[in-house]
């Protein structure tokens, strides 16, 4: 997923539910994905809301992540004809990464999580920024039996996650059985009263954990029954900053930097995400053409030798002959290093364990060539 890194814009920026709720906790914000919402919380910072989420429990606001629903008679089939992934392998009351590719280029648009309810009712959580457009190419191919609606603030999204998160919700009368990537709806009880929300086995930490969704209008509840019940769990805030250190250790993709409309599933190595027996998505034929040819670049991890933290952009070399560039990268609180992903040249022919240079203004840093996730995961 996207939306954890600073947008550079910050007009008329949309508001969380919980602002309020963050500015009491002391939150440094910053504009995301046309959104004003939390970088860190006093107190705490990057290294310890990271390092709550590793070892304990943290909760995320990312209520401006998108939420969509498609309804109707055909509603899965149609969604499983335009999105990547197949809707075929999963059933009702599960969830699936997948994504929005264009026709023309196989680029991805957006990747979203859809959760299948039933065959005439998916519900999509895309990317801040990308709602709009993924919400209008929808509707431009949906059938007249179809409905396709952007319900982008009518839902807040809460993420929590690390190994105490079943514990958490379990002292809150909530479901944590879940298998992963599976959903049911649940009743919270809290002090403004009972609150229907759906709980999903999922998020974009690596950690166990999982997202609650809720109608807006009680995600104040919500927040204040989980911070109630999380002080024998030492329950930490966390912003974005940590959500981006988190999710590039695991090496999930972020769009707009991994993923973009210039950069495929089949660059990305994304292509577990995309039904390739299908009959029809958005962007199979440009897709298969790549994937049978092979890409020209490819998406790759590096973990750094020298003391140096890569950042997106900076160019890597094999001495003096540049072979891609980082696409994600930043200091790694669980490997106390530098790490990236990066596009590298496929023509390059580097293998896993080879050595390269990026260039850090000015400076050539040595990396060596690994393939992600920088640490183990825990979310199966």
């Amino acid at each position: 997923m996207t939306d954890a890194t600073p947008d550079a814009a910050a007009t008329r920026l949309r508001r969380s539910p919980l602002h309020e709720r963050h500015t009491a906790a002391g939150a440094k914000f910053a504009p995301f994905g046309g959104w004003e919402m939390p970088l860190e919380y006093a107190g705490g910072g990057v290294l310890k809301e990271h390092t709550a989420v590793r070892s304990g429990v943290g909760v995320f606001d990312v209520s401006h992540l998108g939420k969509a629903r498609v309804t109707g008679p055909g509603a899965a089939e149609f969604v499983n004809a335009c999105l990547s992934n197949d809707l075929r392998r999963i059933g009702p009351g599960r969830a699936q990464y997948t994504l929005c590719c264009d026709e023309a280029t196989g680029g991805v648009v957006d990747d979203i999580i859809a959760y299948l309810h039933a065959d005439d009712h998916v519900f999509l959580i895309p990317n801040a920024a990308n709602t709009a457009e993924v919400v209008r190419r929808l509707r431009t191919a949906a059938p007249a039996s179809v409905t396709v609606t952007d319900e982008h603030e009518a839902y807040a999204v809460l993420a929590v996650q690390g190994p105490r998160s079943a514990e958490l919700l379990g002292a809150l009368g909530l479901p944590t059985e879940h298998g992963y990537m599976s959903f049911s709806t649940a009743i919270l009880d809290t002090a403004a009263g009972p609150v229907e929300l759906t709980v999903c086995r999922t998020g974009y930490t690596g950690e166990l954990g999982f997202e609650l969704v809720t109608p807006a209008e009680h995600a104040v509840a919500v927040w204040d029954a989980l911070f109630a019940a999380g002080e024998p769990f030492e329950l930490r805030a966390c912003g974005l900053a940590a959500r981006d250190t988190l999710r590039t250790e695991m090496g999930y993709p972020l769009h707009g930097q991994d993923l973009s409309l210039e950069i495929t599933p089949v660059q990305a190595r994304s292509g577990w995400a995309v039904g390739w027996d299908k009959a029809a998505f958005w962007g199979r034929d440009a897709l298969l053409a790549e994937k049978a040819a092979g890409p020209r670049r490819t998406l790759r991890g590096l973990e750094a030798v020298d003391r140096a933290i890569p950042r997106p952009g900076m160019t890597v070399h094999v001495g003096d002959t540049p072979v891609g560039a980082v696409t994600s990268g930043t200091f790694s609180p669980t490997r106390k290093q530098g790490i990236a992903l990066a596009l590298l040249d496929t023509a390059a022919g580097l293998a896993d364990g080879d050595l390269v240079e990026v260039d850090i203004r000015g400076r050539r840093a040595q990396m060596r060539v690994t393939r992600p996730p920088f640490v183990t995961p825990s979310v199966k």
